[in-house]
């Protein structure tokens, strides 16, 4: 049971490790498509490993206590463990040209992984979000990876990682009756950033597409982090100052941030997502534009701000 306290956003005991059915539903259908020859071996490899790595890290903090610097270690070992078999960056276009980061691409790739972990578990703190955030990402990556590659079976694993947080999201969704824990929303965090960089292996274009869609979570967990380690504040400490959460407490309610994100990244990311896929804007150029009203919202909602200056 997640029982409240002064950083929860919640008001009444409710019972955690929802996510727990999201990794097992995923997991065992990467497990079915590659025994039918659909998914290539290297990426199952990398998903099953590293996703379930994550996963038993954080149901074991979640029923105990693992100490931040070796869920840290964890986690990048996780990280590696899926660079191994399924590599770090191709070539990238940037404004015309191939931007090749070579070997630092793995250490890149890394540190982008371990931040998606991690910054899906700080997002995952009012009733919804993380749910929304995988369905409407997962559903638009996938639509877009048929349009560039329609033969390839890149867009089967978004689609069935959005089908099995949708069936999380349906216990989920504010008033929510189950959470879903660090084991759910770490596992979430790892496969999306996963999924994308293999989705890059396809197409390079989907990777700027990738995280354009993650926009809405990348932005207002890395506000609220520079502006906390810039008070001096320990990065892994819990708090209650990131966007949303200054949002659904100045609404009273969950639902409307929950489904405002879900709207932000079906009208606002997504098709800017789709313009860097079919070509008629350059990847950093779309995402800078779609990152900036972002991180002025994140701003006036003061991301990362004390508590004590909440209005």
């Amino acid at each position: 049971m997640d029982v409240p306290n002064e950083r929860s956003s919640h008001t009444i005991p409710t019972p955690r490790g929802g996510g727990v059915a999201t990794v097992a539903a995923f997991l065992f259908t990467v497990l079915v498509l590659t025994f039918l020859h659909v998914v290539p071996h290297p990426a199952a490899l990398a998903l099953l490993g590293a996703g379930g790595a994550v996963a038993l890290i954080g149901f074991l903090d979640d029923h105990g206590h693992i100490a931040a610097g070796w869920r840290l270690l964890g986690h990048f070992v996780a990280a590696a463990w899926g660079l191994f078999w399924i590599g770090a960056l191709p070539p990238l276009p940037v404004f015309g040209a191939q931007m090749d980061l070579g070997a630092l691409g793995y250490l890149f790739a890394a540190l982008y992984l371990v931040w998606l972990l991690n910054l899906y578990n700080f997002m995952d703190g009012i009733d919804g979000i993380a749910g929304i955030e995988a369905v409407t990402v997962g559903a638009g990556a996938a639509l877009l990876s048929w349009l560039v590659v329609p033969v390839s079976s890149g867009w089967l694993l978004p689609t069935t990682l959005a089908v099995t947080a949708a069936g999380f999201l349906f216990w989920n969704f504010p008033p929510a009756r189950i959470f879903m824990g660090d084991a759910g929303s770490g596992f979430l965090g790892i496969t999306l950033g996963l999924l994308s960089l293999i989705a890059a292996w396809h197409a390079p274009v989907l990777f700027w597409a990738w995280v354009i869609l993650l926009g809405v979570f990348v932005v207002d967990a890395t506000v609220t982090l520079l502006r906390r380690v810039r008070r001096g504040h320990r990065p892994h400490e819990a708090h209650r100052s990131h966007a949303y959460q200054y949002a659904s407490r100045r609404l009273r309610a969950h639902r409307p941030v929950s489904l405002a994100v879900g709207a932000i990244n079906v009208l606002w990311l997504f098709p800017w997502a789709l313009g860097v896929t079919l070509g008629w804007v350059d990847g950093a150029v779309a995402l800078f534009l779609a990152y900036m009203p972002l991180v002025t919202a994140a701003w006036i909602l003061k991301a990362g701000a004390p508590e004590l200056q909440e209005v």
